[in-house]
């Protein structure tokens, strides 16, 4: 036995050297640091370590450390020369070269042999050899006692020696070879290899670190050298498989990645701790959302889970830690499983809206747009107010739903001495705060509409410059373009005019409200019953000139605490026919048509709208039932709509020679767009945007508004399947059929929610049919309502 002492050069040498097995743990060799690639650095060191022999055994002797070395080199010459006797006497495997594969295709694999082979992608087993199972494949019983069939090219190590073996000492033998292994070995071979330019076997590193070369000894190195990822490379020579050391420059990189390695794994493993920390919290103590962007690190990967969510992932880096998370947290690889951990963990809440984050659409306003729009504000200049005409006398009306944010449009109304009715309609004006170009206008081109959903609204001003500064409040003075139409007995037009005025909003109603008070019929509202009189003038002449009624049942929903596990969830059924509805309906088409005429009498290029009318006649709907189901199929006949910005075009659908939308400034950039081009007129400078530009524009436009109408539709319909899901069990619902999918399949209207669905109608049911029905399932996240028809009381 020999240990070096570090800048000692004293040997302890015993008198005898037995020779180096695991098992009599004599003389167990290791290296703690000495190779080549250290020589130059001061205080390197190296000893081996040895079986604890008493010291009255060991002589002590002086050395020089070149003699010690060399001494060393030759008790090591010694041991592999004696090994390598024994090794070929033995396993006869090292002197005639074979190869794994060459064993298994000659067919020496025989009954008794222990192997190891590739369970899956990432289990190895130890296995002893049963019986062939066919041409190739053989039987073979694991280390955890199962028997399975395996095939040549899963046998990735043939344990040499080790013949006659039993199923039942697999175990042993593997605990013995775990408790064995040390990498420290590894880099004391590494080292002397390195040195002398040699490469070794598996059995031959075996006599090396270990002194033998029996089955347990060589099954360690191989273990050793398999899993090794630093020291070794991997070299054929022969047929047979040899191991070179890399260079010390290769090793110093290689260590450098390992720990580098070693630390992320352990900043991964303290995610899933937190991970599976968070998730069995109660909802009330989950960490805020805010706390997972606190630190880089986790952030990183919390953001990759999030974009593998949502199907938005930007590399294949994102999708990997996001696939390595679910994994660990023993979920499946999908985007469900994904969205499933970040609610339970906090992240999301349960009723995330992954539409909106999938689509990306701006929500917040960058903070240069908000200080440009508070510097609207105080500034509060109005380019035009030499122009306006003072409508403050007029009793205006503004009605809208009841939690309308941006108020428009409102109306004023008065009876003429001959007779006629003479109709103002008021739109907010915008375009007296923001100029076609500026920071604020772009902003709101590039966002194209304000998004209205079931839990929020988000405005494509400012909120605070579309709520004070350009929306119409009740009791104050706005500025609006005001379009006043004078009307024929028979409801068209027989003259008009546009101007810019200052109003002063008399009321505020909700359409509930408006249309109690037209049953009223108060004497001192009487301006509201000459507005109903006028809409009811403008639907019938319309029809006359062909235009095609659909209204029916719409559904709104606002949601009240939508982060909160079981929100407040309120509904409204409205029906579109109803005379509150139809009068605001009708005033704001009645103004559409007025601007178009405007436009194209003083050559104005407009975002002007058309819409062909169906082939089909609308008489050949006469048999349905008028309302929800005869609208429902006159829709499904309707063409897309088609846009001109030079000339009217006639909206077939509408009963109109042209309309063009001009209502809604403040939450539709088109609209905003037309008030550029009438406000640029009425006040003689030149139009700020050409036909061809406002075409480019409106394709802009037209594109998000599509997106954010798919947006608005989806998440209505989710948060009316999460309302049927919260109604009790067994609770009956009226439906009206309003056609058949496929036999007894039938499109049905819930009326009393507003939904489109489907479900079985029992035999003698006709389209427009009134059936009952129950929700057997409701699903929001999976998008899944199932109903039944039951037995009406």
């Amino acid at each position: 036995m020999a240990v070096r002492a570090m800048n000692s050069c004293v040997i302890f040498r015993s008198a005898s050297t037995p020779p180096l097995t695991v098992s009599r743990r004599c003389c167990c060799l290791r290296l703690l640091t000495t190779s080549s690639r250290h020589r130059n650095r001061s205080n390197s060191h190296s000893f081996l370590r040895c079986a604890p022999y008493p010291l009255s055994h060991v002589t002590v002797r002086s050395y020089s450390v070149q003699n010690l070395v060399e001494m060393v080199m030759e008790e090591l010459a010694s041991i592999h020369k004696r090994g390598r006797v024994r090794a070929t006497s033995k396993l006869e495997l090292a002197s005639t070269g074979e190869l794994l594969e060459d064993k298994l295709k000659k067919g020496t694999l025989q009954k008794g042999l222990l192997l190891e082979f590739k369970k899956d992608s990432e289990r190895l087993l130890l296995a002893v050899a049963l019986k062939p199972d066919g041409k190739k494949n053989w039987m073979v019983s694991d280390q955890n006692g199962i028997t399975t069939s395996i095939k040549p090219q899963q046998v990735t190590f043939i344990v040499p020696g080790a013949e006659n073996f039993e199923p039942t000492e697999i175990s042993e033998f593997v605990q013995k070879a775990h408790d064995n292994l040390d990498p420290a070995l590894l880099e004391f071979a590494w080292n002397e290899l390195l040195e002398k330019n040699k490469s070794v076997t598996v059995q031959e590193l075996a006599e090396m670190i270990f002194g033998s070369a029996e089955p347990l000894e060589t099954y360690c190195a191989h273990l050793l050298l398999s899993r090794d990822e630093v020291y070794f490379a991997v070299l054929e020579s022969k047929g047979l498989s040899v191991y070179g050391p890399r260079t010390a420059n290769q090793v110093d990189e290689l260590l450098r990645r390992k720990l580098a390695k070693e630390a992320s794994e352990k900043e991964f493993e303290e995610l899933i701790q937190l991970l599976r920390s968070a998730k069995q919290m109660p909802p009330q103590d989950k960490p805020p959302r805010s706390s997972w962007k606190a630190e880089e690190k986790t952030w990183h990967k919390i953001e990759s889970l999030e974009a593998f969510a949502i199907d938005s992932c930007k590399n294949d880096d994102q999708k990997k830690t996001a696939g390595m998370i679910l994994k660990a947290m023993g979920q499946a690889k999908t985007s469900s499983a994904a969205v499933n951990l970040l609610i339970d963990i906090g992240y999301f809440p349960v009723h995330v809206n992954l539409d909106l984050l999938k689509l990306n659409l701006p929500t917040d306003h960058r903070d240069e747009i908000l200080s440009a729009a508070e510097s609207l504000l105080s500034a509060s200049t109005d380019l035009d107010e030499a122009d306006r005409i003072d409508l403050t006398p007029l009793k205006v009306y503004a009605i809208d739903v009841d939690e309308a944010d941006e108020l428009d449009d409102a109306l004023s109304a008065t009876r003429l001495q001959d007779g006629r009715i003479k109709i103002w309609i008021h739109i907010a004006d915008p375009t007296s705060l923001v100029q076609p170009g500026s920071i604020i206008d772009k902003d709101a081109r590039r966002r194209g509409t304000s998004i209205f959903l079931p839990t929020a609204t988000y405005p494509m001003f400012p909120e605070r410059l579309a709520m004070e500064g350009m929306s119409l409040q009740q009791g104050k003075l706005c500025n609006a373009v005001s379009v006043s139409v004078v009307l024929r007995s028979d409801g068209s037009i027989a003259e008009y005019s546009v101007e810019n005025s200052i109003i002063k909003p008399t009321y505020m109603l909700t359409y509930e409200s408006a249309t109690e008070l037209l049953h009223l019929n108060l004497e001192e509202e009487v301006e509201l019953k000459i507005l109903s009189e006028a809409a009811a003038l403008r639907l019938r002449w319309r029809r006359e000139q062909g235009a095609i009624d659909t209204a029916t049942i719409e559904t709104r929903i606002k949601v009240t605490n939508p982060d909160h596990p079981e929100p407040s969830i309120k509904l409204y059924v409205e029906n579109q026919a109803d005379a509150a509805m139809r009068l605001v309906s009708e005033m704001m088409i009645l103004c559409g048509e007025v601007i178009a005429t405007f436009g194209s009498h003083n050559n104005i290029p407009l975002p002007y709208r058309g819409q062909p009318q169906s082939n089909i006649d609308a008489s050949a709907f006469a048999h349905l039932p008028e309302g929800p189901v005869r609208s429902a199929a006159i829709v499904r006949t309707m063409r897309a709509a088609e846009m001109d910005f030079r000339n009217p075009i006639r909206h077939g659908v509408l009963g109109l020679p042209g309309y063009v939308q001009f209502t809604s400034p403040i939450r539709r950039y088109m609209d905003l767009a037309a008030h550029y081009q009438v406000k640029a007129f009425l006040s003689g400078d030149p139009l700020p945007l050409s036909a061809g530009e406002l075409e480019g524009i409106a394709s802009s436009v037209n594109m998000t508004t599509r997106v954010v109408r798919r947006l608005s539709s989806s998440s209505l319909r989710y948060w009316i399947l999460e309302y049927l899901r919260r109604q009790p069990k067994g609770k009956r619902y009226h439906a009206l059929v309003l056609r058949f999918i496929k036999d007894r399949i039938a499109a049905i209207l819930l009326t009393e929610i507003g939904i489109q669905a489907s479900s079985w109608v029992s035999i003698g049911v006709q389209i427009g049919d009134e059936v009952d029905v129950q929700v057997e399932e409701a699903h929001p996240r999976d998008d899944i309502l199932s109903l039944k028809e039951v037995e009406a009381v």
